[in-house]
């Protein structure tokens, strides 16, 4: 008899983003003559090309692989030594940050990484795990798969999960457990926030690391958003903070800056300094470990690609790169400013490519897909897919084209006061 790993049979529903397609199917079904109308906002995906700096050095990687003498077989599990480089200087030691080569580990996106980390760690129930509200919910969802939770209760909330409430009183960003509260062993971070667009300070993020240095957590600190970081003083990575190399594992993606959603690259900085715990309190550094986990289960991400990504660092690709962040980040100004015209509550846009909006009038947060969907032929995202604190939110993504989101903000304008409830 085949046994199943029944820990997936826990998984609440339909990962968010397919309960949206289902939705979206039902809709064209009943209305087909919308589909060349519809508008998806939902699910952050790039819409602008590859620039082209990475589309050259991908056909001179593909000519490559045309010749014996430049042919390429089996990649190096952790990546490239060419393309590890270019990120440890491009992305750290050039701000000051001491990171290096070795600590950087290539992967096909942070989405991968961010589930392939709990490989290395202890499960079902050892660590108590803590994960903002509302939040990516890859992170809950692969924890759920290897057995770090209970069954989801009412609210959606998985039992043996600690909930970090995120909230407009808070400014988006969770507040550090006081020393009367279970103490925390590993903590999902991610800023730019997904889905809140919400920002993290030095300080906040300072305490967060005191936080873990204390109790010797491990901090997941998620930057695919990065890029999008416009207002000064604001921390571009967690090696910013003293002692963060201690405490915390970086995940970076390429989907967001240079449009590799299709492409798949992405990468971590595991610091050598970074260490865990065996059950009997011996210190293990997590960076050979990190590595024997992608030498055993992978063969990392095809050398065109990493190619493709090593001209991100180029003085053309970073022209190029910033091109398109640029672009996104004026559609964000776009739809903030439209809504907040409208006499919204909004937040994001300025650091981050999405708008978090508060449903007027009480509305739910699939009341309010669902009116943005009949109504106004639009697809968001319903901020309760994210979490509980999520109910009464919605999501609305800047990765489109301009002529959308201008029509996205018309339509939203034109419906009455009673349809859309404003």
């Amino acid at each position: 008899m085949a046994l199943i790993n029944e820990h997936y049979l826990k998984l609440a529903g339909g990962y968010l983003f397919p309960e949206i397609a289902r939705r979206v199917e039902i809709h064209l079904s009943d209305h087909p003559e919308a589909a060349d109308r519809l508008i998806k906002c939902g699910i952050g995906d790039v819409t602008e090309p590859l620039p082209e700096a990475v589309r050259q050095a991908m056909h001179r990687a593909v000519d490559e692989m045309g010749a014996r003498e430049s042919f390429r077989g089996y990649g190096e599990p952790t990546g490239y030594g060419f393309l590890r480089e270019a990120i440890a200087k491009g992305d750290f030691q050039d701000h000051g940050l001491n990171i290096d080569a070795e600590e950087i580990f290539i992967s096909d996106g942070s989405k991968t990484d961010c589930s392939a980390i709990l490989d290395i760690l202890a499960v079902k129930g050892a660590n108590r795990i803590g994960i903002t509200d509302p939040v990516y919910p890859v992170y809950v969802d692969t924890n759920v798969m290897c057995g770090n939770t209970g069954v989801a209760k009412e609210d959606g909330r998985y039992e043996g999960l600690t909930y970090l409430p995120c909230t407009p009183g808070n400014g988006f960003v969770p507040d550090v457990p006081g020393d009367d509260e279970p103490k925390l062993d590993l903590i999902y971070l991610c800023y730019p926030n997904n889905p809140t667009g919400g920002m993290i300070t030095h300080d906040q993020l300072k305490a967060w690391v005191e936080y873990a240095l204390k109790h010797k957590a491990i901090i997941f600190y998620d930057v695919a958003y990065q890029a999008y970081i416009t207002e000064p003083n604001l921390p571009r990575s967690i090696y910013e903070i003293d002692g963060a190399d201690r405490c915390a594992i970086e995940f970076h993606s390429f989907s967001k800056n240079g449009g590799f959603t299709g492409v798949r690259c992405g990468y971590t900085a595991c610091p050598r300094k970074l260490v865990g715990w065996t059950s009997d309190g011996k210190e293990i550094p997590l960076h050979g470990l990190w590595s024997r986990r992608w030498s055993t289960k992978s063969n990392n991400v095809a050398y065109i690609i990493q190619r493709g990504a090593e001209a991100i660092y180029s003085p053309e690709g970073r022209e190029q790169v910033q091109g398109l962040v640029d672009f996104y980040l004026e559609n964000a100004r776009i739809l903030r400013e439209g809504c907040e015209a409208m006499g919204m509550d909004v937040t994001g846009g300025v650091n981050a490519p999405y708008v978090w909006i508060a449903c007027p009038d009480g509305l739910s947060s699939w009341d309010m897909f669902d009116r943005m969907l009949n109504q106004a032929n639009v697809v968001i995202t319903p901020g309760v897919g994210f979490g509980s604190c999520g109910e009464g939110f919605i999501r609305i993504s800047a990765f489109n084209s301009r002529e959308n989101v201008v029509e996205v903000v018309n339509r939203m304008k034109m419906l009455s006061s009673e349809k859309l409830g404003v």
